[in-house]
């Protein structure tokens, strides 16, 4: 069995379209489309209704879909175990967005090895999307993420309340003069909805990146202002390198942990247990930079969205 078929077949189930596959398997939307008819063929079996929505699993999908995850799952873990170093016994593979490495998920590396001196560690780096992937696919046993996606064989748990908040790289930022200097960071559709009902003058102000705290580096050597969570920036907040803006609204952003159902117990236990202690920490430092904030406002600081509805994971 070519992996590489059981990889696409399980992109176009989980993403219901052969466009959206190829362009997150990075290939032409025909070579997905000859992998499907590959599989079908040897399986003897329509494992899609295509229709002008996307692609639907059928009966024989269904079934199959099962079986797809537990052949990538074994595949993986081969992989992974032929590949653990001398010394070592266990191994795990980490994955978690960009500025949920600082404070956190570093720190997490950290009392791994403390509290498991023979687990190999590996991390991963990317996007919700890409972290999903590797998780569906069993390179990854964890991964930490704003917006997590919920599939099969996977649980998310909620293990930190972010706060993203607004800094600007230059002293005496007001809210109502900031327009000429405001970065729109796409936080995702929940952030953007709050966003343009509590400061519609800032919601289109010509520059608009999708990089989450990535942006950072950008505005840190410009005079900027942005949206940046509450923890990764107390250390350029503390340097003096970045400043909070008085008054400005807040957005609560939770952090979850997805996890692989099937991943070793006890590898599990430890980890939950150390990153719980890690989350502990990181939300004190957010809490500070919160409490900074209410300082220097007039009044109460507002929270974005508050009158919006929790998404559910996966929504």
């Amino acid at each position: 069995m070519d992996i590489t078929l059981i990889k696409s077949f399980l992109e176009v189930a989980a993403s219901g379209s052969f466009v959206a596959s190829a362009d997150r398997l990075y290939v032409t939307q025909s070579a997905v489309s000859l992998r499907i008819k590959r599989l079908e063929d040897e399986l003897g079996k329509p494992l899609f209704t295509r229709n002008r929505a996307g692609a639907e699993l059928t009966d024989a999908g269904r079934e199959f879909e099962k079986y797809a995850l537990s052949l990538l799952r074994v595949w993986e873990e081969a992989k992974q175990q032929v590949a653990i170093p001398p010394g070592y016994t266990q191994s795990i593979t980490i994955g978690a967005q960009y500025s949920l490495w600082p404070r956190l998920g570093f720190r997490w590396i950290d009392s791994l090895q403390t509290e498991l001196p023979t687990l190999n560690v590996r991390a991963e780096l990317g996007m919700a999307d890409r972290l999903t992937r590797f998780l569906i696919e069993g390179i990854m046993q964890v991964g930490l993420m704003y917006m997590p996606q919920l599939r099969p064989g996977l649980s998310a748990t909620e293990i930190l309340e972010e706060e993203l908040v607004m800094v600007a790289t230059f002293e005496g930022a007001e809210l109502e003069t900031i327009f000429d200097d405001y970065v729109f960071i796409d936080w995702g559709a929940e952030f953007v909805a709050a966003h343009a009902l509590a400061l519609p003058e800032l919601t289109n102000p010509g520059l608009t990146f999708s990089l989450e705290a990535m942006v950072a580096d950008y505005i840190l050597n410009r005079h900027a202002a942005a949206y940046l969570p509450a923890r990764f920036v107390k250390k350029f907040l503390d340097s003096g390198q970045m400043h909070l803006v008085p008054d400005a609204p807040r957005f609560p952003y939770p952090v979850w942990a997805v996890w692989r159902d099937d991943m070793d117990p006890e590898v599990r236990q430890v980890a939950t247990q150390t990153l719980a202690k890690i989350c502990a920490g990181a939300e004190a430092d957010g809490e500070a930079v919160i409490e900074e904030l209410e300082e220097i406002s007039e009044d109460e600081v507002e929270i974005l969205g508050e009158h919006i509805a929790d998404p559910l994971p996966g929504d």
